[in-house]
């Protein structure tokens, strides 16, 4: 077991491993680490064995799940400790920011997993509905991929910040004209919204065997029209985040590729001032909390 000093987490943690345990191979004190969404999975299932630790029937989220060691629930990374097996700690390259990675270990897998997953490459044409905390990491992993992006938004004022992140193009949703210019020409869609929205208007966007993932959660159900799904033999899928090796594929890719997550850094004093922000959707386009603002309490 091997205990994590998190210096920007949220529910995710990033710092410096301050002790490890005699059984610990991976890791010593002072090595950059990680501990995503993740804290324990049991390991023998077929998901597991697979490397989806993420689909174990008997997984251990690092937040709002039971804790099998101290009963009651874990709480993530608010915190300034926590002991994790080795098996679910994240090597962290060194070039990167540690404010800017803390995100990538639960909004960055989220968006790298299902790219790979549909083999996002130089040459495709992928699009991203929407552009926050997921949609953001989905431009910059789709630029860095190779492929041609388009950004879908309902504001007009995303532009710019769109196209400084690594969109090619930027579509206003709520203009036909500017969705039909696109029709049928989409190898991959990332829906990263989570408002009430209309799929079928993104799934007739798509070549044949085109595909549409969700990563955003609705809270209604989306309403699905079969000839779109029909017609040119396309796909909705839905994706989470991916399995340990996965995310350490994605955290050595960004170490390559020198992406972190958009982030403001707030001291924990400040959370529930983020917290009323974020249901404004006012930041850009992560909070990091620095929780060394702990010891000034």
């Amino acid at each position: 077991m091997s205990t994590v000093y998190p210096i920007v987490p949220g529910h995710e943690i990033v710092g410096r491993v301050t002790k490890v345990g005699s059984a610990v191979t991976k890791y010593q004190p002072g090595d950059l680490a990680a501990v995503g969404c993740m804290v324990e999975s049991d390991g023998t299932c077929p998901d597991c064995k697979a490397g989806f630790e993420q689909f174990c029937p008997n997984l251990t989220l690092t937040y709002n799940s039971t804790d099998k060691y101290l009963e009651g629930v874990t709480y993530g990374g608010y915190s300034d400790s926590i002991v994790v097996d080795e098996r679910f700690v994240l090597q962290v390259p060194s070039n990167l920011d540690l404010a800017g990675v803390a995100p990538l270990v639960c909004a960055g897998i989220t968006t790298y997993s299902p790219m790979r997953h549909w083999g996002i490459t130089k040459g495709k044409k992928v699009g991203v509905v929407g552009l926050g905390g997921l949609g953001h990491m989905g431009v910059k992993f789709a630029r860095a991929f190779g492929a041609h992006v388009v950004v879908f938004t309902t504001s007009p004022n995303k532009k710019e910040d769109a196209l400084r992140l690594g969109a090619d193009e930027v579509v206003v949703s709520r203009n036909n004209e500017e969705m039909q210019k696109h029709a049928g020409s989409f190898d991959f869609i990332l829906d990263t919204v989570s408002a009430d929205h209309d799929i079928n208007a993104y799934l007739n966007l798509l070549r044949r065997d085109g595909n549409i993932t969700l990563v955003g959660a609705p809270e209604k159900p989306l309403e699905v029209g079969a000839f779109s799904l029909i017609m040119r033999r396309r796909s909705l899928s839905g994706s989470s985040i991916g399995g340990i090796a996965e995310t350490q594929e994605m955290l050595d890719f960004c170490g390559k590729h020198n992406i972190t997550a958009d982030v403001e850094v707030i001291p924990i004093q400040k959370v529930n001032e983020a917290y009323e922000r974020l249901l404004k959707s006012d930041v850009k386009y992560r909070f990091s909390i620095d929780m060394a603002s702990l010891k000034s309490e």
